[in-house]
């Protein structure tokens, strides 16, 4: 099979078009011939050396998958309502970027009706990430408001259509006044340009001084104390990247006076029955709200899976609003 792989550490050129054994589905996974695959900043920081392999999984990129189902194990997919010929995205620990990948069945769901597989291959990585995140970890009710640090990015865009969805006020924060007004088409209640806005005030500002709820942040470093400042008593702060850094301070005093949970989480090493129990709150809860146009994937670019390098060279100029995906 066509694969792309990492020849050495580096420049998005260190990415290059290879050929390898297509894998074989063990117990428990099913065999997707691929013919779209996502690109997410984890794959920019596994090809830099930052982003160690999981004991076990494939050391060629890319998290998600959609595709067709060739192979697999035969009572698992039984089990999940799957069968050979269907259509499939999925989450993987790895093998992403090439013709062929394995998964394990209970991180494989349908393509929601209506969707391509372009569209289908952005969601898993992003979609199961909000949601244990978001729902799962920070407890987001309705009604409440959550604030999205990088509100144009592939998290950002699932995080807005989300929330809302599930009927919550939601702020955002984005890089320029374009990428705000983005934000708010997709269904934001605010955008604040963090270039040219504090935006703990004006957080502050947007909720009459109480604060927000929940805050989505993948920056870390100086934004956890800014952070603090504008959460709202009882307010859960969830970490899932550390772009601005992994040193923080942070006023410990606001933390105990307004009972703050600070909280983070990593998904790609945790357990198969996990990931799998977050696909089935998906499949329950998200899925038919795709099905029925209410959330809908946001594709900024395609590449053809050879130029993976130039999709890596886009992802890192942060020009992209939504998601970067590969055909095969």
């Amino acid at each position: 099979m066509k694969v792309v792989e990492i020849r050495e550490y580096g420049a998005p050129e260190v990415l290059q078009p290879a050929e390898r054994p297509a894998p074989e589905a063990a117990a428990g996974e099913l065999l997707i011939r691929v013919t779209a695959s996502g690109v997410n900043r984890p794959d920019v920081l596994q090809r830099t050396g930052n982003y160690p392999v999981p004991p076990g999984a494939s050391d060629i990129p890319g998290l998600e998958v959609a595709g067709v189902i060739e192979s697999g194990d035969a009572a698992a997919m039984a089990r999940a309502g799957l069968k050979v010929g269907d259509r499939v995205c999925a989450l993987v620990a790895g093998g992403g970027y090439a013709q062929y990948c394995v998964a394990p069945v209970g991180q494989c769901l349908p393509v929601p009706e209506g969707l391509s597989d372009i569209e289908a291959a952005s969601l898993p990585e992003t979609f199961f990430t909000v949601w244990s995140n978001v729902f799962d970890r920070a407890r987001l009710q309705a009604g409440e408001t959550l604030l999205v640090q990088g509100g144009s990015s592939g998290i950002g865009v699932t995080a807005i259509q989300m929330a809302k969805a599930m009927g919550a006020t939601v702020l955002v924060t984005a890089g320029s006044d374009a990428k705000c007004q983005a934000c708010l088409a997709l269904g934001a209640d605010h955008a604040i340009n963090y270039r040219t806005h504090d935006f703990a005030e004006e957080a502050k500002r947007l909720t009459g001084g109480v604060g927000v709820n929940v805050i989505l942040d993948m920056v870390a470093g100086a934004y956890v104390a800014r952070e603090v400042e504008c959460l709202a008593e009882d307010g859960r702060l969830v970490i899932i990247a550390v772009q601005g850094g992994i040193q923080s301070e942070f006023n410990a005093g606001l933390v105990l006076r307004r009972r703050l949970q600070i909280t983070g989480s990593t998904l790609r090493p945790r357990p198969v029955a996990f990931k799998s129990a977050i696909a089935q709150s998906l499949r329950q809860h998200v899925w038919p709200l795709i099905a029925a146009g209410k959330i809908k994937p946001v594709i900024h670019s395609t590449f053809a899976a050879a130029k993976a390098a130039d999709a890596h060279v886009l992802m890192e100029s942060n020009q992209h609003v939504g998601k970067i995906v590969l055909t095969w």
